[in-house]
């Protein structure tokens, strides 16, 4: 059973290290070698090892011989970068770093190393860029870890520094053509500028149940290219009475918003599953009309029939008012389909309440609508000491055709019909 006396002579040889027993390492891990030559394994520990004692010529050696066996495993290109650097010959480390990493794209230490590596031969834009593959490799709980944080802080302020220089640079080379330019013409370059320096994320959508390919991720739509919206806006002194009106009563219109059916997973909402911190009170839900709270609230009931609302049997549309209680946070979520917008009517917003759609976080504005694709990651949150309210439904995506509308609808409803009630599907 030569390997696994291989594996035992390697786990021991490991324990000598950690415990400082360098000689019973060095015999345990030649005991190992000489039952299985060709592992590569106990082959780089060693010369790691025999190099720690400054036997460099002896650790080279074995390295060369490791990699006639396993070429493509990765420690051992990295330990002859080592080697190449003690030599003097950064050509011939830089080249070892860039086979470890061509074998094993994982391989963040040879990242790292090429990093500081390129740092040292003043070559900082190079090592910018290796920087930020490093850091991106990392497993995330190691590069969360406290023992990590000197390096990734390092890594952090060598890329700022390059990307603003970067953005200088191309600020410089790009004046003349944006120069008399209006911001509207210049919004979704500026934002690319701004991802391409590391000011900001590229945003992308993930719907949830039914993705529809090929519509652009806009966190934020204008509601001022949307003819119905100024009818809504005009109303919200009225909507906000009417709420006020049925906040004002019993309260009992208003409903836990998440409420997980048993069987379900309560996933994105899992702390606030069936509690009133987060309540609703419907005029629409799952496409069925609460006669009740219509009459209760009748210019909102009428008002919001102007916006382009999906009718969808058993699934849309969806129009309530959203309580939050004060120091309550939404946590980051995603919808169930790009195929509509939701749309936000502020009516009672305290300071210290904000918005995050993507990387951009925004304020509410009372009487002022703000529209946004769900399927990008976005959260809200109160922090102030008042309840914050505001008017929620959904609008088919603009950019949708009537026939797409059409067939999204026929979708749905089969999708309803044919698995019933057990399938989690959002609101649409």
């Amino acid at each position: 059973m030569p390997m696994q006396q291989v594996e035992q002579l390697i786990g021991e040889a490991e324990h000598c290290i950690a415990q400082g027993s360098l000689l019973s390492a060095f015999s345990l891990l030649r005991q190992a070698l000489k039952l299985e030559p060709a592992n590569a394994y106990a082959a780089t520990r060693l010369a790691d090892l025999l190099m720690q004692q400054n036997q460099w010529d002896d650790g080279e050696a074995l390295l060369r011989d490791a990699l006639v066996h396993a070429p493509r495993f990765a420690p051992t290109h990295m330990l002859l970068a080592r080697v190449a650097r003690h030599r003097g010959d950064t050509d011939a480390a830089l080249a070892s770093l860039d086979e470890a990493i061509r074998h094993d794209n994982a391989a963040w230490g040879a990242r790292v190393e090429k990093a500081q590596l390129l740092e040292s031969l003043g070559r900082a834009r190079e090592a910018s860029l290796c920087w930020t593959e490093a850091v991106r490799s990392m497993p995330s709980q190691l590069r969360e870890s406290p023992q990590m944080e000197g390096l990734v802080n390092h890594a952090r302020g060598i890329v700022t520094h390059n990307l603003s220089e970067l953005r200088e640079q191309l600020t410089a080379r790009l004046s003349d053509a944006m120069q008399g330019e209006s911001e509207t013409h210049l919004e979704r370059f500026r934002h690319a500028l701004d991802i391409v320096t590391g000011q900001r994320e590229f945003v992308t959508a993930n719907p949830l149940f039914l993705p529809i390919p090929r519509l652009p991720a806009i966190p934020y739509f204008d509601r001022t290219q949307l003819d119905w919206a100024p009818a809504i806006e005009a109303a919200t002194d009225d909507i906000r009475r009417e709420l006020r009106a049925v906040m004002g009563a019993d309260g009992s219109g208003f409903i836990p918003y998440v409420q997980t059916r048993a069987g379900d997973s309560s996933g994105q909402f899992a702390g606030l599953d069936g509690e009133a911190a987060w309540s609703a009170y419907f005029l629409w839900k799952h496409g069925e009309r609460i006669d009740a709270h219509c009459a209760a609230c009748p210019v909102t009931a009428e008002v919001v029939e102007k916006a382009p609302l999906p009718r969808i049997r058993s699934r849309a549309p969806a129009v309530f008012f959203s309580r939050l209680d004060p120091g309550v946070h939404i946590p980051p979520h995603n919808g169930a389909t790009n195929a509509r917008l939701t749309v936000h009517l502020p009516l009672i917003v305290p300071d210290n309440c904000a918005f995050r759609v993507g990387d951009e976080t925004r304020l509410w504005k009372e009487g002022e609508l703000l529209i946004f694709d769900d399927t990008i990651l976005h959260e809200a949150w109160n922090g102030s000491d008042r309840q914050r309210v505001v008017m929620i439904f959904d609008i088919w995506h603009p950019m949708l055709s009537p026939l797409e509308r059409e067939l999204v609808t026929r979708t749905v409803e089969g999708l309803v019909e044919f698995y019933g009630g057990a399938s989690e599907m959002g609101e649409l």
